[in-house]
C-alpha cells in the first residue's frame, strides 16, 4: 500500500500550531498565535496575544479606540514576543517564526535581536501602516526573510 498523499506540509503543520495557540487569546477583536521552530523542525516556543502574567484579563480594557490607557494597546503582549519569552531554548539563532499576522515594528525588533532568521505569516492586512513598513525595513536590512504561507489545505479540522 502506498503512503498517504494528503498529509499537511511542515509549514502547514507549524502554522496550524500557531493558529491553535491563537485560540487561547482573550482579545475580542484580534487573536494571533506564534510558533518558533528550530532547524531540526522542533518547536521551541509558542505564544499568543494576551496580558502579561499576573494581570487579570477580566479587569483589563479591550477597547480599540479611546484614550490610550483605556484601550488594550498598552497592556497586550503580542504573540511573537510571548513565543520568544516562552521559548524553551536560550538560543533562537536561525529559527523560523510562524505567525498569523505580519509582525509589528516592536516585535520585529525582538525577532531580530533573538536571532530568528525567517518569518512565515498568514495575513499582512496592515501592510500599508508605518509599523509594518518599519518591520520590513528592519528585516530587509538584517537578513530576516519573510514570506506569506502558501498552503495546499485551506483548513484543518480538529476533532476531540
Amino acid at each position: 500500500m502506498p503512503k498517504r498523499e494528503d498529509y499537511i506540509s511542515w509549514d502547514e503543520y507549524f502554522m496550524g500550531v500557531a493558529v491553535l495557540s491563537s485560540m487561547r487569546s482573550k482579545d475580542p477583536n484580534t487573536q494571533v498565535g506564534a510558533c518558533i521552530v528550530n532547524s531540526e523542525k522542533k518547536i521551541v516556543g509558542v505564544g499568543y496575544n494576551g496580558l502579561p502574567l499576573g494581570c487579570d484579563d477580566d479587569q483589563a480594557p479591550w477597547e480599540r479606540e479611546g484614550e490610550w490607557l483605556d484601550t488594550k494597546y498598552p497592556y497586550v503582549c503580542h504573540a511573537e514576543l510571548n513565543a520568544i519569552l516562552n521559548s524553551i531554548s536560550n538560543n533562537l539563532k536561525g529559527c523560523t517564526l510562524y505567525v498569523g499576522l505580519f509582525p509589528c515594528n516592536e516585535c520585529a525588533k525582538a525577532i531580530i535581536q533573538s536571532g530568528i532568521k525567517e518569518v512565515i505569516y498568514l495575513s499582512d492586512k496592515y501592510a500599508d501602516t508605518d509599523n509594518t513598513k518599519a518591520s520590513k525595513w528592519m528585516f530587509d536590512r538584517t537578513g530576516v526573510t519573510y514570506r506569506k504561507l502558501v498552503y495546499k489545505h485551506p483548513s484543518i479540522t480538529l476533532s476531540f
